[in-house]
């Protein structure tokens, strides 16, 4: 036998039922985004490696340990590109409106849903291909649009079901007031130069902010009794942080200030915020984002302010199930049970009419050993969680019909049905239905003549 291949290390294969809470997670995004009047972009996972070390920043641990890189094979004139994986969005978002001049006529309120990919260890809530959702805000410069993402991630924690998440709120101010702060913090931290990890003493004259986001806890005092950024704003840096802090109050978001509280990557200026929760351990922030109006100039674009936050997909799924969260599960309406392969031409015909109306239907397929006896398929039809059984006997097709049982009510009635009148019994079906995908449309049939037929206009009922 051939060598058993297996998925990379911290890239996960997303299988079913697993999948649906996805499509579920999916789904609600897609609703919420449009409430806001947000519109989805769908950029490369590839991006040329400048992109990245000019916008996120070389001094970091992105940029400096994580990227998948490589250099591309040589054209026919030896020239290759520096290529990378996407170990964030936003850069390649704002890369995109850029390139396509989509500022020209206004801001643009934009959001995307992907894989992205950092080389680190694979723990709980971090994986080396993972998922994120971004909303993103561009050409917008006042604390409103500020406070409307997180609204809008406010408004997605509702929609699924979401609790034990608080919103923590800090202002980094502009790169002067920061140049101030930093020589401060720097000053500070070489008094203790001696309690300093390696990564601190590394980053100390090149990123010392964030050694403010350490996790080592021997370091918490030193870090605690540093200089705060917020005490370095001026005038306009403090009235956008209070204007956003009184939309937020106005709406009734609770936040703390965490004057501790940076941003990874160094593109972000004015507001910063996360969403954090302590039931996932070390991986506590499910949403972090921030303002950052300098990164549209440094990609060569034209100088405009934007905002945006992205969500880690996968800690959102394991904070749903922590917290027991019950998720649709896409099943068939009904299952078709078909005895005798002469009845596949007529059963696969009467599906496809269902189907075309809306009704969702699994047909009982052949293995290598065959279609099965009467019980196995029957057991199959159980556990698809269908609501009914259809089943295309020999002796009812002769008499035109399709035998229906119900399967979820207990009973385990039989009825024969005309194959004609099929779609009279199949309107029944949007009431009966135990189970729904999120988004699923319900339709209600109209007979026709001499068969399924198409619904007609009065008979059509969407519901989502």
């Amino acid at each position: 036998m051939a060598e058993k291949l297996n998925a990379v290390k911290g890239m996960n294969d997303i299988l079913p039922p697993e999948s649906a809470r996805w499509e579920w997670l999916e789904a609600t995004v897609r609703e919420v985004m449009a409430r806001f009047a947000y519109r989805n972009v769908r950029t490369p996972i590839l991006e040329h490696t400048a992109l990245f070390v000019r916008g996120i920043g070389e001094v970091t641990d992105i940029v400096e340990k994580e990227m998948y890189s490589f250099q591309d094979r040589s054209d026919k004139y030896g020239d290759n590109d520096h290529l990378t994986l996407r170990p964030e969005n936003t850069a390649g978002l704002v890369r995109a409106v850029v390139e396509h001049n989509m500022l020209y006529d206004g801001g643009k309120r934009l959001w995307y849903i992907g894989p992205m990919f950092r080389r680190e260890k694979p723990q709980r809530g971090r994986f080396r291909q993972f998922h994120q959702i971004g909303a993103e805000a561009l050409g917008f410069a006042g604390p409103d649009v500020d406070a409307e993402l997180i609204l809008l991630a406010h408004a997605l924690w509702k929609a699924i079901g979401l609790a034990d998440v608080r919103l923590e709120l800090n202002s980094l101010g502009q790169p002067a007031e920061r140049a101030q702060h930093r020589a401060q913090l720097v000053a500070h931290f070489e008094r203790h130069a001696e309690l300093l990890d390696e990564d601190a003493k590394r980053r100390l004259h090149s990123n010392p902010l964030r050694i403010l986001d350490t996790k080592n806890p021997a370091m918490k005092e030193i870090v605690e009794s540093a200089p705060r950024l917020i005490d370095f704003l001026g005038a306009e840096s403090l009235a956008h942080f209070d204007g956003l802090k009184a939309i937020l109050d106005a709406n009734g978001i609770a936040y703390t200030i965490n004057p501790r509280l940076v941003r990874g990557l160094d593109y972000y200026n004015l507001s910063v915020f996360e969403f954090v929760t302590d039931r996932l351990g070390s991986q506590g922030t499910v949403c972090a984002g921030g303002r950052y109006d300098d990164l549209i100039a440094q990609i060569g674009g034209k100088s405009a302010p934007a905002v945006g936050w992205a969500i880690g997909v996968e800690r959102i799924l394991e904070l749903v199930k922590e917290q027991g969260a019950a998720i649709p599960v896409p099943v068939p309406d009904v299952y078709a049970v078909v005895p005798d392969a002469a009845a596949m031409p007529v059963a696969l015909r009467t599906l496809q009419q269902l189907r075309e109306a809306g009704v969702r239907a699994q047909m009982h397929a052949a293995t290598v050993d065959g279609l099965g006896s009467f019980k196995s398929q029957f057991k199959k039809a159980d556990a698809s969680g269908a609501n009914y059984a259809l089943i295309f006997g020999t002796d009812e097709l002769s008499r035109g019909e399709v035998m229906v049982k119900a399967l979820r009510d207990g009973t385990g009635a039989q009825t024969a049905r005309p194959l004609a009148d099929l779609a009279v019994w199949a309107a029944t079906l949007q009431s009966s239905a135990p189970r729904e995908t999120p988004g699923r449309s319900q339709v209600s049939l109209s007979p026709s003549g001499g068969g399924l037929g198409e619904p007609s206009p009065g008979g059509l009922s969407t519901n989502r």
